[in-house]
């Protein structure tokens, strides 16, 4: 929904709050990595006044942006100091105490992405609320376009782990499972969100693959021989992180890294 005056316009973000943005966001705070790098490609850089310490891509950018702090331990006086006329975060990944205390200051746009559908969503949003719409609206289509050609041949059941001690794996109602299903991989955990899971538990699930992710634990090549001891008849594989539950420009590459596995 968009309402507008001269000045500013009344847009609805994916949790359903209404906010007032002016009509040209020219002090932009991004507190999701993923929604960072979107900016960036939008063409918005001169307008993006800090972002986390999180935020690596680009890499130039990175180097050169003003930080805030993580995603769940913002610096709130340095957001305030930049007196900000946007800040766009994220449900799942900020945390809603600071959240919540932004709003009370601030125009706060913020995202709530399960599906691929939903961060189409988000990156026509934001380019409406950029002024971006037409780069935006461009990328949106390269990226449906990647995906329609993705295969959804059944590869089997998988187990994506993000942590150890103790093992944490996505489940359903994430976005991560919505990517792994169109990558034709059915998730072997069934409960929601990312669970707590005991060896035990790993050994019993009889997967197919194993895939280790990349972020937020750095999985490396010692946890692949680790598993492949305990689980000897399971492919177990390190994946970019980023390829799978990054929800922004991000997912240009997306489909093509997926088609190789």
């Amino acid at each position: 929904m968009v309402e507008q005056d001269n000045e500013q316009k009344l847009v609805t973000d994916q949790m359903g709050r209404s906010i007032m943005v002016p009509l040209r966001p020219e002090r932009i705070v991004s507190l999701v990595p993923s929604q960072t790098e979107l900016l960036y490609d939008l063409g918005l850089a001169p307008r993006i006044a800090a972002q986390t310490i999180f935020c690596i891509h680009p890499e130039e950018q990175f180097h050169k942006a003003l930080k805030v702090g993580g995603t769940k331990k913002l610096r709130m006086d340095t957001i305030r100091q930049l007196n900000p006329d946007l800040i766009i975060g994220n449900k799942e990944e900020n945390e809603r105490g600071q959240i919540a205390a932004l709003a009370q200051e601030y125009p706060v746009w913020m995202s709530d992405i399960k599906t691929l559908e939903d961060a189409l969503e988000m990156i026509r949003s934001i380019g409406n609320i950029t002024g971006t719409q037409k780069a935006a609206e461009a990328l949106t289509e390269q990226i449906s376009l990647s995906f329609a050609k993705l295969s959804r041949k059944k590869k089997g059941k998988a187990l994506y782990l993000i942590w150890q001690q103790p093992w944490m794996a996505a489940g359903k109602e994430t976005f991560i499972d919505d990517i792994m299903q169109r990558a034709g991989f059915e998730n072997a955990v069934q409960l929601a969100r990312y669970p707590e899971l005991s060896t035990e538990q790993i050994c019993d699930m009889d997967v197919t693959h194993v895939f280790l992710s990349s972020e937020p634990f750095p999985f490396r090549e010692e946890h692949v021989e680790a598993l492949e001891k305990i689980m000897p008849h399971s492919k177990i594989q390190l994946v970019d992180g980023e390829l799978f539950s990054w929800y922004g420009s991000r997912l240009l590459k997306s489909a093509d890294y997926l088609s190789a596995l």
